[in-house]
């Protein structure tokens, strides 16, 4: 973390707008009279006109007034950082609203920073770039749509896809599977699943054409396929036979001992963030964790550690991707969709392998 305590780091910060040091302190120009917040897009100072003061009160004590600008006498404005990141966010919005999201440039200019400056800020508050964001407004427009029974076009254009080809190039990504079975709940979709008992109770596995779809653990079989059917309610479910034991047996197996590895094809789908934060899930190894503000920071989000839990929530494969390995900065175990006490265990049985 970026200190700010000497002359020399405070100048840098300001000369380079460094909006994360608001709030750390703030700077007046004495040719001007006017003091501000590190961050503020006014035309930067020369650097021997600039004093520091430890806060605003301090400035206008020194004869300094505020600028009209940042605002630093106002509490609510002194994160310029979040407040610049909001602003782009509702113009994504908008912009996915309209058919036409702006670019990194634009947004960029309309925060009074360079575009490399920009994109590193938000995505260090979101998660994820502007681009990114952009594409899951639209994304998660065009699902609502669909589960409101709007026809397809319609679905797409009120999106704000420009086009249908360039929404059906990215379908199968938004949707893990066709549109119109989207729309219809997943209807036509045809899925295969079994349940074994496992070390933890039981386990279910779904299958679509493309690999396996879920790995949930429960209390009972018929628990099981329920939160199935609430996930999929048109599709065709398929309770398998003696086909799926083979693959069966192989997830229960998994499930046991996680460090043999799963030889399945997945079918997986998630948002571009979500699927940041599976892919360094996986990077975990067997028998270590890690925590949310250190998976936060490895998917180039550090402040984003509740996004980063939200994803671990939404995981639909259990043990696959490794939430359980995912621990409060005090050690301590949180949230775990399939219970606390099987993520107990889970770490309890890597330990001891």
């Amino acid at each position: 973390m970026t200190r700010y305590d000497t002359p020399q780091t405070r100048l840098r910060a300001v000369l380079d707008r460094d909006s994360n040091a608001a709030g750390r302190f703030c700077y007046a120009v004495r040719t001007t009279g006017i003091y501000c917040l590190p961050g503020c897009p006014s035309r930067a100072p020369r650097p021997e006109n600039v004093e520091f003061f430890e806060t605003p009160a301090q400035a206008e004590q020194a004869g300094y007034r505020p600028c009209k600008r940042c605002r630093p006498d106002d509490p609510t404005h002194r994160d310029l950082a979040s407040a610049r990141v909001v602003e782009a966010c509702r113009a994504l919005e908008l912009g996915a609203e309209h058919g036409e999201l702006p670019s990194l440039e634009t947004l960029a200019h309309r925060a009074g920073l360079s575009p490399s400056h920009f994109q590193r800020l938000f995505k260090a508050r979101t998660g994820l770039s502007p681009r990114e964001y952009g594409q899951a407004v639209r994304d998660h427009r065009v699902r609502a749509a669909l589960e409101d029974g709007a026809p397809v076009t319609e679905a797409i254009f009120e999106a704000g896809f420009g086009s249908s080809s360039r929404f059906y190039e990215r379908a199968d990504r938004i949707l893990g599977m066709p549109a119109a079975t989207y729309r219809k709940g997943g209807e036509t979709l045809t899925m295969r699943y079994a349940v074994a008992p496992c070390f933890l109770g039981f386990v279910l596995a779904a299958f679509t054409d493309r690999g396996v779809c879920a790995i949930e653990l429960g209390d009972t079989p018929e628990a099981l396929a329920a939160s199935l059917r609430d996930r999929f309610p048109k599709a065709e479910l398929l309770e398998a036979g003696d086909e799926l034991a083979p693959l069966l047996a192989e997830i229960a197996a998994f499930v046991r001992h996680p460090d043999q590895g799963l030889d399945l094809p997945l079918d997986i789908i998630g948002t571009a963030f979500q699927q940041r934060v599976w892919n360094e899930l996986a990077k975990v190894p067997h028998g270590r964790t890690t925590t949310y503000s250190d998976l936060a920071r490895a998917v180039d989000a550090p402040k984003a550690a509740r996004a980063v839990a939200a994803a671990c929530a939404a995981n639909p494969l259990a043990v696959a991707i490794p939430c359980h390995r995912v621990l409060r900065k005090s050690g301590q175990l949180a949230g775990y969709r399939w219970g606390l006490s099987r993520k107990q265990a889970l770490l309890d049985n890597e330990a001891e392998e």
